[in-house]
């Protein structure tokens, strides 16, 4: 059979495939050859480095920043030796500027730059709201000096649930007792905190925490927060308005300030109901026309709602005792405090909130406690069980503004509680 002759192409496509079998063999080799032939060896090379030790060496600081905290049953001597400061200086300092010092509050956290000898160069520390006291060397003693802080607000989301009170709920979720008053007074128009709480009720607040330079000061305002107490959901959101007084509104535009408090204490207990009782003096059966709060001697009262001052001064059996006069037919009574707020007398105009008064024992009173009265056309009635006249909602042109302000806010208690149920499932 005639051998066929292969074209001068085909013979040099042969001949290259041929050429390149050895090293497609090398690379297949080289894949799969075993991990141990692949090692390769090293070797260290010492090599000396030259250091300079005039540069290198870093020279002491002059002085040092530390913060300490001042705790509860602390002292400032006690307090000055932690930071580090020298006995001299503790003495000199304690000497010239207690009343200064005297400003701190157990909690506070102070800031001190000392000297490597132990010498005090500045000590800060916030002394009121939003104001920062600095106690700086001047010479061989110091002087103080205050600054107002600038503050940056960041929002915070909590939630928590009534085991037995507000202030233990909320010390259990980590909320500030102020932002925990500021829950009770948004609702306390609808909610009597003092003895309308059930265990199992829920809260959950989104509010301001004020920052100075990175560091949480204090906490600020409520912007927003649902109670839900028996079952029942209360809802507020803050909005400013037009006039810029502000105030808590339901995320549909009703205002949630009612005309007059439930309470004229934020927290307390009823110890005396309206109606019929035995005297605790007289020992007789006489109709009781109000409500006693057992309270500590000392405890803050508040005025219910707007008004003037009717009376303040001592009424007999009552003892110290403040009567305001309130829009239309509304008065209340105050009774047993133990000290008028001062410049209160016949005549001044209060605002809803205002302090009044204490707590106390005078007149006819066997302990500490607040006898108060609600008053319509000069009748008593049981401020606890009427119906509370509402204040104006929001107005017509303000609403488009308000939803604006009130719909992110309504969103983010509607992400707590989805949180909350997310946790529960």
């Amino acid at each position: 059979m005639p051998k066929r002759l292969l074209s001068p192409r085909f013979r040099v496509i042969r001949i290259c495939a041929l050429l390149t079998l050895p090293l497609f063999g090398a690379i297949a080799a080289f894949g799969t050859a075993p991990e141990s032939q692949l090692l390769l060896s090293r070797t260290a090379i010492p090599e000396p480095l030259t250091i300079d030790l005039g540069t290198a060496l870093v020279a002491p600081a002059s002085s040092f920043v530390m913060e300490e905290r001042f705790q509860r049953g602390d002292t400032l001597a006690g307090l000055l030796a932690r930071i580090g400061v020298n006995g001299e200086d503790g003495r000199k300092l304690l000497h010239t500027h207690a009343n200064a010092l005297r400003g701190l509050r157990p909690g506070t956290t102070v800031e001190a730059e000392v000297g490597a000898d132990g010498s005090l160069v500045s000590l800060g520390y916030p002394s009121g709201k939003d104001v920062r006291t600095t106690i700086s060397r001047d010479g061989e003693g110091f002087k103080t000096s205050e600054s107002d802080f600038t503050l940056s607000p960041h929002t915070v989301l909590k939630s928590g649930t009534i085991r037995s009170s507000l202030f233990a709920a909320s010390d259990a979720a980590g909320v500030p007792d102020a932002v925990a008053i500021q829950i009770a007074e948004v609702f306390g128009g609808d909610i009597d905190f003092h003895r309308d709480l059930r265990k199992g009720d829920r809260f959950s607040v989104v509010y301001e925490v004020l920052y100075h330079e990175g560091r949480a000061v204090r906490s600020g305002r409520v912007l927003a927060t649902e109670f839900v107490n028996a079952g029942k959901t209360y809802q507020a959101v803050w909005y400013a308005g037009t006039d810029s007084k502000g105030g808590y509104y339901t995320p549909d535009g009703k205002n949630l300030r009612k005309a007059f408090l439930r309470s004229p204490l934020e927290f307390s207990r009823v110890s005396s109901g309206f109606g019929m009782r035995m005297h605790p003096i007289m020992q007789k059966w006489r109709a009781h026309r109000g409500i006693d709060y057992a309270a500590p001697s000392g405890t803050r009262v508040r005025s219910v709602g707007d008004g003037l001052v009717e009376f303040a001064g001592r009424q007999g059996g009552y003892g110290n005792m403040v009567i305001l006069r309130h829009n239309g037919q509304y008065s209340t009574a105050y009774a047993h405090l133990s000290r008028i707020s001062t410049g209160l007398r016949h005549g001044v105009r209060v605002a809803q909130g205002d302090t009044i008064g204490l707590v106390g024992q005078t007149g006819w009173a066997t302990g500490a406690h607040l006898h108060y009265e609600f008053r319509i056309a000069g009748q008593a009635r049981n401020p606890l069980t009427i119906a509370m006249p509402a204040s104006l909602p929001i107005a017509a042109h303000e609403i488009p503004a308000f939803q604006r302000q009130a719909a992110p806010l309504s969103a983010q208690l509607a992400l707590i509680a989805n949180s909350n149920l997310a946790l529960l499932e």
